[in-house]
């Protein structure tokens, strides 16, 4: 990461002048970066804004910043796209986040389904959240995708409600078949399965849901590489790309 080190912090209320920047975020900026007072860092609220500041001191727990000025980020997608994935054992998921994150995508579900074996629970939830805000930082977006995680597919599948294209990746579809990626505009959620895929009941149900099959070539991909594959196929076709 180069140029100025940037930082996550509480949103914004109204005209502020000075932040205290606490917590992990204090933390990785005074014992990895080794900040140190009188540096000039960017501050970010999720608002979309970028906050220029120096830092005014140092505290045991906490740092001073001083505002000095801001812009709206202009790295951010212009159009939604939402990740639905399967729980994938290992790290993978968080290999997920990290690269999805970097392709533009806004919101990421994780679920389980009739053939996932990977075990989710809270801690696991919060340490994607945390690849999430460092992949931000890394590729300098403005906003941390949201993390959400849905104990069935149907869930997943029903917090899709309102986008304008749902597109569901199925092995059973053969090369060439399915829908045609290069025809989408508008908000876009993609819903990729774990390593076991899905059952022909999962698939009848996300077409009853309004989604549309979805083919990834002829050869099969492990599920993390699908995931990637998908975020690029759709961040491509919306134009975030180019």
């Amino acid at each position: 990461m180069s140029g100025r080190k940037r930082f996550f912090i509480e949103k914004l209320q109204g005209d502020v002048s000075e932040v205290y920047l606490e917590g992990e975020e204090f933390i990785h900026a005074k014992t990895v970066l080794r900040v140190e007072e009188g540096a000039e860092i960017i501050l970010l609220d999720g608002s979309g804004k970028e906050y220029s500041a120096i830092v005014a001191k140092i505290e045991k727990h906490r740092l001073l910043a001083h505002i000095t000025g801001s812009i709206d980020g202009d790295r951010e997608p212009q159009t939604e796209i939402y990740l639905l994935c399967g729980a994938l054992k290992g790290d993978k998921t968080e290999l997920v986040v990290q690269k999805a994150t970097e392709l533009g995508v806004t919101k990421i579900g994780v679920f389980a389904s009739e053939y996932c074996s990977a075990f989710m629970n809270g801690n696991k939830i919060e340490r994607l959240k945390k690849v999430a805000r460092e992949s931000a930082k890394q590729c300098m977006r403005s906003r941390v995708p949201e993390i959400e995680y849905f104990n069935d597919l149907v869930g997943a599948l029903k917090s899709a409600d309102g986008y304008d294209n749902k597109l569901f990746a199925c092995e059973f579809l053969e090369s060439g078949s399915g829908f045609d990626l290069s025809r989408i505009s508008g908000s876009t959620v993609a819903v990729v399965g774990s390593e076991g895929g899905f059952s022909q009941k999962e698939y009848k149900l996300a077409t009853a849901s309004g989604f549309a099959g979805v083919s990834l070539g002829k050869r099969i991909l492990r599920a993390e590489t699908a995931a990637i594959s998908m975020c690029a196929l759709v961040a491509y076709a919306l134009g975030e790309l180019k």
